[in-house]
């Protein structure tokens, strides 16, 4: 960085700005285990499997350095002899195609086991696939070094065989060496974003901006979409689809995707982080190792969604004539019941077209919506989608349906709107015993993501379960909430005179809370 330029501040800047470095290396030389100190999250799965590769995808996140900022991406080890076609094959072009775009890199080599030939044929790799490229030689598990310094010598010797410059003495276990990792990526990112920065002045009030606007409105805040279901559904390859590039690994192999990876795009000027889970396993498959940690980071993930989207197999529910397995529904309703908004993508429907499929065609896009309505009946209207992610088509109509049900579970009611619909639907209902049906005293909005309300009743009364049912399906119906979960809650409001209404003494009642997935009434 030149002496008089300003430094800059990485904290400030708009993250799609950022410069972008990718950590590279042979397998099982701590990769994922940097990635995540880098990101300060357990995100990556790190697992010690000499005979198998962990990380087969591309993941992404935001690294926080000190006070650098930037996007850092895993990648899949390397192995340059792989066979054509192959899982390693598919990978290292995967690689490949990402580095491409990438100003920065990261050489990992693992310093107990000297400098392999595998990490010189990486170099070579690297020198073909990146030649504007000069990554920093980062020797990881070099905590012994420090202990003795003519081992550390001899292991930077070892490593300046690269040709690659001076390497650095990093941990990414323990955080040694992060400061070292610092110095080494300050003025390289430094003078990348000075370059960006120059003669975008006009821009420059958009990159300390926090989004002020979406206080006012929460759809506008960034969404959370994960990508759910069983293994081989075709997951990935709806990610690949909704991000327009080949960002994980896809194949004819049930169960590729191990790491739930998390990428970042923008669609129609809103920003969407796109998270594609392993494929939830069925009880009896399940086993220790690198798959059993897969399926709790899925749950995981689908616990930080605001929109699951649930991936089915058009040619399983055919053959099956069901639409969803007993995962499936257990995903579905676990979604609904931490309320998350639902969408549900039936791929593969490209096998089903054709003249001898026309009937089993039109069986299953009848099937589906009416079997899904009887699996989680407490929610109407989910939307179904009928794709051939394979094909590179659906993309505009998936997230067209993420975007409206996200819209909705965001959507807020002022209070005076609630009420005087409110008297609306009392009013065209006819109860049997309207003497003895409990009133509402007013209806509020407590909370948004999903839509929470609030129906005060007087003294200890309570609404029963049919009166709750008719509130939720009128909320849908009148509102258009159709497709998202909306909790109703239940407050008493002591019955005493207006005069002494102030005296806290008097003014605590029972809370009575009940959603319509959960007819069990609490008190609290």
């Amino acid at each position: 960085m030149l002496a008089n330029q300003k430094s800059i501040d990485f904290t400030e800047l708009d993250i799609n700005l950022l410069p972008t470095v990718m950590i590279i290396g042979r397998p099982n030389v701590g990769k994922s285990a940097l990635f995540n100190r880098l990101i300060r999250r357990r995100e990556a799965l790190v697992y010690n499997t000499p005979d198998d590769h962990v990380t087969r995808d591309i993941r992404e996140g935001l690294a926080k350095l000190g006070d650098l900022r930037f996007r850092v991406l895993d990648s899949a080890g390397l192995e340059t002899e792989a066979t054509s076609g192959s899982i390693l094959n598919r990978t290292a072009a995967m690689t490949a195609n990402m580095l491409a775009r990438t100003q920065f890199a990261i050489f990992l080599i693992d310093v107990r086991t000297g400098l392999h030939p595998l990490d010189q044929e990486v170099g070579k790799w690297l020198r073909k696939h990146a030649p504007g490229i000069n990554p920093i030689v980062a020797m990881n598990k070099s905590e012994s070094l420090h202990k003795d310094p003519n081992s550390f010598a001899e292991a930077a010797t070892e490593a300046l065989k690269l040709g690659f410059g001076e390497p650095i003495a990093i941990s990414a276990e323990t955080g040694l060496g992060m400061t070292a990792l610092h110095e080494s990526l300050r003025p390289m990112l430094e003078n990348y974003m000075a370059k960006v920065l120059d003669g975008k002045s006009s821009q420059d009030e958009n990159l300390s901006q926090d989004n002020g606007s979406s206080k006012d409105d929460e759809s506008k805040l960034p969404l959370q979409l994960a990508i759910v279901g069983r293994p081989n559904v075709g997951k990935s390859t709806l990610l690949n689809v909704l991000l327009q590039e080949d960002r994980v690994l896809v194949g004819p192999e049930a169960g590729l995707t191990r790491d739930s990876v998390r990428a970042q795009f923008q669609y129609q000027g809103r920003t969407v982080y796109l998270v594609d889970t392993a494929g939830w396993l069925q009880r009896g498959d399940r086993h220790k190792g690198p798959n059993s940690l897969s399926v709790m980071q899925s749950r995981k993930n689908l616990m930080r969604a605001h929109i699951v989207a649930l991936v089915l197999d058009a040619e399983e529910i055919a053959k099956a004539r069901r639409s969803m397995t007993h995962a499936e529904v257990v995903i579905a309703r676990q979604a609904v019941e931490e309320g998350r908004g639902l969408v549900v993508v039936v791929n593969k429907m490209d096998l089903l077209k054709g003249p001898r499929n026309s009937a089993l065609y039109k069986r299953v896009k009848e099937a589906v919506p009416q079997e899904i309505q009887m699996v989680i009946p407490q929610i109407t209207g989910i939307p179904v989608l009928f794709i051939s992610a394979i094909d590179g088509r659906g993309r505009a109509a998936v997230m067209s349906q993420v975007i409206a049900a996200y819209e909705k579970w965001c959507l807020r009611l002022s209070t005076a709107r609630l009420n005087r619909w409110l008297r609306k639907v009392a009013s065209r209902h006819s109860w049997k015993d309207q003497g003895s049906q409990t009133k509402i005293k007013y209806f509020t909005q407590v909370k948004a993501r999903p839509p929470t309300f609030v129906a005060f009743v007087s003294g200890n009364a309570k609404l029963s379960d049919t009166y709750v049912r008719f509130l939720t399906k009128s909320l849908k119906e009148d509102f258009d909430m159709g497709g998202i979960p909306i909790r109703i809650m239940q407050r008493s409001v002591p019955r005493m005179a207006s005069g002494s209404s102030s005296k806290t003494g008097h003014s605590t009642g029972k809370t009575v809370e009940r959603t319509p997935s959960d007819k069990r009434s609490v008190v609290v």
